[in-house]
């Protein structure tokens, strides 16, 4: 059964993953829209990232995780070197959460309906948001590498693929020798 160290520790290298991909990448990478009307820059999709984490930590010691609450900071999507900072913070973070129990939670998230706001929390458990977190991020760096991709800049292979895919690709390899 995969346990809280072990989905604290696969969310871990998702965000040590985005610290490489910072300390390589220019500033102007960094903050610029993407071309082609692809939309929000590498920082905006990051900080949206880095905002979730910060809700999930936030709100870990009550049992209340409100994803809505997000600080939007501008400075994150905007300043790499601030987008590492807060890489780091989250890296910290998500440390002490190691050696945590499974436990109960509830969670705040708007998904569009018209009902009551305190309709919106739901019950989720410490392992389910740290899924959820693994799930959110790997979309958002899949953005991020297309924004990357069409101004010729590179990022690692494994770099916005799923977990299971890449289990499915290196098993498809394997199959094939």
């Amino acid at each position: 059964m995969t346990t809280i160290r072990t989905l604290a520790d696969d969310n871990l290298r998702y965000l040590e993953q985005a610290g490489h991909l910072l300390a390589a990448l220019p500033d102007e990478a960094y903050a610029a829209p993407a071309p082609n009307h692809l939309g929000s820059s590498v920082g905006a999709h990051l900080r949206h990232c880095l905002d979730h984490y910060d809700c999930f930590l936030a709100g870990l010691e009550a049992g209340r995780i409100d994803y809505d609450a997000r600080r939007r900071d501008l400075r994150l999507e905007q300043e790499r070197m601030a987008g590492i900072e807060k890489l780091n913070q989250l890296i910290a973070g998500l440390r002490a959460v190691m050696d945590r129990a499974d436990t109960r939670v509830v969670v705040k998230m708007d998904c569009g309906d018209n009902e009551d706001e305190a309709a919106w929390w739901t019950d989720s458990s410490l392992r389910r948001e740290l899924q959820f977190l693994i799930s959110h991020t790997v979309h958002h760096y899949a953005i991020i590498k297309m924004v990357l991709t069409v101004r010729g800049l590179s990022v690692g292979p494994d770099f916005g693929i799923a977990p299971s895919t890449l289990r499915y690709h290196q098993g498809a390899t394997a199959c094939a020798h």
